[in-house]
């Protein structure tokens, strides 16, 4: 008849195994008081949880968990290794920990996720892999290089155009600006022409000017020969001593 503290150990157990990431069984076979608890506090400093549980409970948790496949790693006496994060952090700190921390503890498998069990290689092998967020960016490379490499395809003849029109530039502004045109020889007369042409109906003024002239004639005065008839009493007068003459004849 299990008592209620097992069935608390087996609840605990439960819940955590269904919140963790990484479930690693270790042998802690020959490891001392004061190395487990060394192995405790470097295992919590890495984010790693170690607790140590009966191999019936730790059945009994599984099942209920739903990670059955956690009973096929299980073998004499057995810690457990719960990681809640990332699972290859998890398992650095424990192969880390095995391989400079002195002790006897081995690793004899793991359960990621809801995953098959994996095996002690396969753990050290997930333990030698690069960090998530170091390997999340070389996944994001591989995939932005097949972009990259069109991008520069599609840009390259784009890039020559513009060279050529940047040489150009450079080219007109090494010669300075172009000359303005002469005036073409035909243009000249071309354009006396077309003024005449403008100016033709103001030629056309002396015919209407014609009346103007003959009332300028009808006003003059008469010639000078007509004025003669005023002017002959002095001619009369001039030659009237004559008849003086003839007078001092007669008396004679």
């Amino acid at each position: 008849m299990p008592t209620q503290q097992k069935i608390d150990r087996v609840q605990d157990i439960k819940g955590r195994l269904e919140r963790s990431t990484i479930a690693m069984t270790t042998s802690y076979v020959g490891i001392s008081v004061n190395q487990m608890t060394a192995l405790r506090r470097a295992m919590r400093g890495g984010g790693v949880e170690f607790t140590i549980v009966k191999n019936t409970l730790l059945a009994l948790a599984a099942e209920e968990a739903q990670k059955p496949q956690l009973k096929e790693i299980v073998q004499g006496p057995t810690a457990i290794a719960l990681g809640y994060g990332d699972p290859v952090d998890a398992a650095k700190v424990v192969a880390d920990y095995v391989r400079t921390g002195g002790s006897a503890l081995v690793i004899m498998g793991a359960v990621m996720g809801d995953g098959a069990p994996m095996s002690t290689a396969e753990v050290t092998r997930l333990a030698s892999l690069p960090p998530k967020a170091q390997l999340l960016a070389v996944l994001l490379g591989l995939m932005q290089a097949p972009i990259a490499r069109l991008l520069t395809i599609m840009n390259g003849p784009l890039q020559s155009f513009d060279n050529v029109l940047q040489a150009r530039v450079r080219q007109l502004e090494e010669q300075g600006p172009a000359p303005s045109p002469e005036p073409e020889p035909d243009s000249v007369p071309k354009a006396t022409a077309e003024s005449e042409a403008e100016e033709a109906p103001v030629d056309e003024a002396p015919a209407d000017e014609e009346p103007v002239a003959e009332a300028e004639e009808a006003s003059e005065p008469e010639p000078a020969a007509e004025d003669t008839p005023a002017d002959e009493p002095d001619g009369e007068s001039e030659s009237a001593p004559e008849p003086e003459a003839d007078e001092e004849a007669t008396s004679e």
